[in-house]
């Protein structure tokens, strides 16, 4: 038997299925918090090596240009 499944025993023998469901609840809202952040680094990362990379192509640019 798995510690889920023992956790899950415990509370249900115990008759609190109310904070079984709070539980399942937070661990999935604490999930979705993560995933969410993990994809938002991402992004910025990937926005700032844009930024990056138009600032060298606006460098090339202007020295081309004179």
């Amino acid at each position: 038997m798995n510690i889920i499944d023992q956790i899950v025993e415990a509370v249900i023998s115990r008759g609190d299925l109310a904070h079984l469901a709070l539980f399942a609840w937070a661990s999935g809202a604490s999930a979705l918090l993560a995933m969410t952040l993990r994809d938002l680094l991402a992004t910025n990362r990937r926005f700032d090596e844009f930024v990056r990379e138009l600032s060298v192509f606006n460098r090339r640019q202007r020295g081309s240009q004179r």
